[in-house]
């Protein structure tokens, strides 16, 4: 959605992931602009939905937060009211209905920790193991939530996608 209007970025501020900093400087460089709207707590987030919907936004992202999975159907229920499309962090969001996804492969994280886990049980020190970032990402595209939303999704993006679900 190039030059989409206002881009919303949902995060909670009580998070001391650094993320912002890094949506900040991609908005800038695309010429984008950004509303970043804070919510740590239930009442919060639907404060947020009520100045997205004052606002105008045009797209949401919503950031990498516990409190946003645990409340995804809540979350994926406002967003749906506003019509607009959002990109989450995980496959579960667009698995229960969000529009898409991209960010870490659970099941590579998970593989990752068993491997540490083998060697500390082989008698490697946690202290001597390297630091690991990920580097499997997932692009997950849920169409019947862009059919909703009356988007259509080229075909260069969906041959991108790791999972299109139907």
């Amino acid at each position: 959605m190039p030059k989409a209007g206002i881009v919303a970025y949902l995060t909670n501020p009580r998070n001391p992931n650094r993320e912002i900093e890094t949506v900040r400087t991609a908005a800038h460089t695309l010429g984008q602009q950004l509303l970043v709207l804070n919510a740590s707590n239930d009442r919060e987030l639907d404060a947020a939905f009520v100045a997205l919907a004052q606002q105008q936004i045009a797209a949401l992202l919503v950031a990498s937060d516990s409190l946003f999975f645990d409340r995804r159907e809540r979350l994926i229920a406002l967003v749906a009211r506003q019509l607009i499309p959002a990109i989450y962090y995980l496959r579960a969001f667009p698995q229960a209905g969000g529009l898409s996804s991209y960010g870490n492969s659970l099941t590579d994280l998970y593989r990752q920790g068993g491997i540490y886990t083998g060697r500390v049980l082989k008698g490697e020190k946690p202290a001597d193991l390297p630091v690991i970032q990920s580097t499997k990402f997932e692009f997950v595209i849920n169409l019947n939530t862009a059919k909703a939303l009356g988007l259509e999704i080229p075909d260069k993006l969906l041959a991108l996608a790791d999972e299109v679900i139907e």
